[in-house]
């Protein structure tokens, strides 16, 4: 009689127990998960979400805004290719889109910096790190070798050497960077994790001397005649200029003061993300933008014809002279005696007829030959001398006056 009820109390006992339990599983769940991450999320991505270790969050919002900014520059120079016509400005474009490529897989391994490491994390970062930082600069050295050659020449490299030349830059290091993981990881069975600060900056040598290379190049490019191209050669200075600055202060960060303060393992990572993500922003902001930018820009329009500058009509002249074959004076003597001819056979006309002669014996008494012969020449004889007019003076800058010397001495005859 009183045991099923009795067992009846005992199950309702047991259920809010076991709610109990759960409630509070769940909450020492929450207490060990991370601030601001999920329940199901795993531990090695923690740092992608989580509050407390607020560089992660920072640092991974500046390389995706990296991300989607380079993105943007590669739809747009995509899309305007078709519409560039200068051929020294589609010349560098594939070089260009290799430069964004590597520019966006820097801030792609910004992620790997964050996330916790393991054995394929860590081999990531050590073959990617140097390879896409010697693209980079393997395609900046290809670039200040162009502007060298506009600036001094006016020509640029074709495309494709262009191109080549940053491709087997690049190998070298990727030669470089496989040798040294089947040396320490297949050979002596390391974990990819187990390797030394110095080792990791010993095998970046290839890219310092490539930068190097690069800061020196670009030097030259400020020393030309072609000045239009010296703007671009400037950019290049600067970006290889801050490129060195940061390495030397990460490197300094990395290998020194790191282990001076003794949080060599907690600040590794945060100082070679920053790296990664400065580098990029670096990389757009003072090359990629300003070479993109002048790229799109028209092609320079030449100068209209200025119809009151008298040395181009003198070159319009002669260039026309000479394919016709005929001597300047000819054309000009010939040009001007065909009115004078005119004038002069009227004038012939008039002696002929007696009526200047009628004048002169009428008013003098004596015959019209002996009164004007002598003292001043003919008319018929005037008309042969080439007399210029001050319009042609004008068009031909004054260059009648020196053809021509007799013609001002006929002036004064008169």
């Amino acid at each position: 009689m009183f045991l099923v009820p009795q067992r009846k109390m005992r199950t309702h006992q047991v259920l809010p127990f076991l709610l109990l339990l759960v409630i509070a599983s769940v909450a020492s769940e929450n207490a060990s998960t991370s601030r601001g991450c999920g329940l199901d999320l795993l531990p090695q991505y923690v740092s992608l979400c989580d509050l407390d270790a607020i560089w992660g969050i920072v640092v991974e919002a500046v390389a995706g805004a990296g991300a989607l900014i380079t993105l943007l520059l590669m739809l747009i120079l995509l899309v305007r290719l078709p519409f560039i016509k200068d051929k020294e400005k589609r010349r560098p474009v594939c070089l260009h889109f290799l430069f964004l490529l590597g520019t966006l897989g820097l801030f792609g391994l910004t992620f790997a910096f964050i996330i916790r490491m393991d054995e394929t994390i860590c081999s990531i970062r050590r073959f990617l790190w140097g390879v896409l930082f010697a693209l980079c600069f393997s395609c900046l050295l290809s670039q200040a070798w162009r502007v060298r050659r506009l600036v001094r020449q006016g020509t640029s490299p074709a495309g494709w050497q262009l191109v080549g030349l940053a491709l087997c830059l690049m190998l070298v290091q990727v030669i470089i960077a496989t040798e040294w993981l089947v040396l320490t990881v297949l050979r002596d069975t390391k974990p990819a994790c187990a390797y030394e600060p110095m080792d990791f900056v010993m095998a970046l040598i290839y890219d310092m001397v490539l930068l190097v290379i690069t800061l020196a190049q670009s030097l030259f490019t400020l020393c030309g005649k072609f000045k239009r191209w010296k703007v671009n050669g400037a950019f290049i200075l600067i970006t290889t200029f801050l490129s060195v600055l940061i390495w030397v202060v990460w490197m300094t960060m990395y290998l020194f003061a790191n282990s001076v303060m003794h949080q060599g393992d907690a600040w590794s990572d945060p100082t070679l993300a920053i790296t990664l993500v400065a580098s990029g922003w670096v990389f757009i902001i003072f090359h990629a933008i300003p070479e993109i930018h002048c790229t799109l820009l028209p092609p320079l329009q030449e100068n209209p014809p200025n119809y009151f500058d008298t040395s181009q009509t003198r070159m319009r002249e002669t260039a026309f002279e000479e394919d016709m074959h005929l001597p300047r004076a000819y054309m000009e003597n010939k040009a001007f005696s065909m009115d004078e001819h005119n004038a002069a056979l009227r004038s012939a006309a008039g002696f002929s007829n007696g009526s200047l002669g009628k004048r002169a014996s009428g008013s003098l008494g004596k015959k019209p030959s002996s009164s004007l012969g002598g003292s001043r020449p003919s008319a018929p004889f005037r008309s042969n001398v080439y007399q210029p007019t001050e319009m042609a003076v004008v068009l031909n800058g004054g260059t009648e006056v020196a053809a021509h010397p007799r013609s001002l001495e006929s002036f004064g005859a008169f």
